[in-house]
């Protein structure tokens, strides 16, 4: 049964999900997720197949409906179908069909016709970089300039909140980048962004905060330098050691919180682990420097987005 009340959002939210349920028969596909997003910030939803992820936007986009809990989008319960919201809300699917024999303007102008209000075509070819194939026909047009299409008439009606589901699958590195500054601007200009993606560069990139989901719940929340406490896991400071200088690993001083890691020290190679980075590269380097050593290859780099996804991911589920 659906929860009606409409109290309980916080007024600074345009999307506000609370206690969300869905199942499939015997399968929960979502498990009493809540989460809010701001005006204008990038919201990325990461998670495995399976986790939830595409249940969960399409209850926001008014596809599907939900078993439990409640939903808010631009105030609206997305539910209703009403098109008070539709007209205020743009979506990119993962595939999307448009009529093949119409050009990229035709596309544009047809589909504003939807909307009362509008961008401006010109604007938007431009901003989803497909100036010089305005006049092709979207059934000529390559897999990446499919999805840039997809993107302009997503935002044809000048949306206040959109949602962008994969959009860059298929991409080359360049229009992936570009796509990634098309974002950009949009946030700029105070569209609020909903995306999910399996690129954690996309991710990184683009979004202010990112859940993570994992078996049907999120299990994560936070800005993409904090996720998972990333901001506050130990660095890794790798080295090697010149190998006439007959010094081994094991003399490297470590400051207060670092450890030696003794898994392949071989050919020179130094890995150290440190709380505090800082410090313990400040240590090291003079201590090297006194020595007159040269330190090859020196790195410090924390764990990655990547490496926080696939430990969140992989951690064996919670009790239902």
């Amino acid at each position: 049964m659906i929860n009606a009340t409409t109290d309980w959002t916080d007024p600074l939210d345009v999307i506000s999900v609370r206690d969300l349920g869905k199942s499939y028969d015997d399968h929960e596909a979502v498990r009493g997720v809540s989460f809010g997003v701001r005006r204008g910030e990038v919201f990325a939803l990461l998670g495995p197949n399976g986790a939830g992820k595409t249940t969960i936007t399409e209850t926001l986009e008014g596809y599907r409906l939900r078993d439990a809990g409640d939903v808010r989008v631009l105030g609206h319960d997305p539910g209703r179908g009403e098109r008070a919201l539709r007209e205020r809300i743009g979506i990119v699917l993962q595939e999307c069909g448009v009529q093949a024999d119409l050009s990229v303007i035709e596309l544009l102008r047809l589909y504003g016709r939807l909307y009362p209000r509008r961008r401006q075509v010109d604007e938007l070819v431009e901003l989803v970089g497909l100036s010089d194939r305005r006049n092709a026909r979207a059934g000529e047009l390559s897999g990446g300039q499919r999805r840039r299409l997809d993107l302009a008439l997503a935002l044809v009606g000048d949306p206040e909140v959109l949602f962008l589901d994969e959009p860059t699958t298929g991409f080359d590195p360049s229009a992936r980048r570009a796509a990634w500054q098309t974002v950009r601007d949009l946030r700029e200009l105070g569209t609020t962004i909903f995306l999910t993606t399996h690129f954690m560069d996309e991710a990184q990139h683009l979004a202010d905060r990112i859940a993570v989901m994992r078996d049907g719940r999120i299990v994560a929340t936070g800005t993409p330098a904090e996720l998972g406490g990333r901001d506050h896991a130990p660095s890794d400071i790798r080295f090697t050691l010149p190998a006439r200088a007959g010094v081994a690993a094991t003399a490297v001083p470590l400051a207060d919180g670092a450890r030696l890691q003794a898994v392949g020290l071989g050919a020179g190679t130094v890995h150290v682990v440190a709380a505090d980075p800082v410090a313990a590269a400040a240590r090291i380097t003079a201590w090297a420097l006194e020595r007159g050593l040269e330190l090859g290859g020196f790195e410090i780099t924390r764990p990655t987005l990547e490496d926080v996804y696939l430990t969140l991911t992989e951690a064996r589920s919670p009790t239902s």
